[in-house]
């Protein structure tokens, strides 16, 4: 069964900038919306960012203004731009297409 992968996590300062990526194959996201999800420890899951295949978006409110989500169609291959970050930010961010949901990318935020 085709997932989505991340890549891109890591260990960042509160204030620091990081990009993940999500790569699958043509067969899930084309002409589908793709989401990016979080989840801290002892936390709720929550949406950060959605976009459609047209590349319209919408953004959860603790986000708004300091992440963009972008798509590149013919990579199959949806981004997520973090700017600002705080350490609220710290999480597994997840892609999910179709109801499939990737393994998850740590992003870890140092104060």
């Amino acid at each position: 069964q085709v997932q989505p992968v991340e890549s891109g996590g890591g260990l960042v300062q509160a204030g620091g900038s990081l990009r993940l990526s999500c790569a699958a194959s043509g067969s899930i996201f084309k002409f589908n919306p793709v989401a990016w999800h979080r989840q801290a420890p002892g936390k709720q899951r929550e949406l950060v960012a959605f976009i459609t295949y047209g590349g319209s978006t919408n953004y959860g409110d603790s986000v708004k203004g300091r992440f963009t989500i972008s798509r590149d169609n013919a990579k199959n291959t949806v981004y997520l731009q973090m700017n600002s970050l705080k350490s609220e930010d710290a999480a597994v961010y997840y892609c999910v297409a179709v109801g499939r949901w990737g393994q998850g990318t740590q992003v870890t935020v140092s104060s």
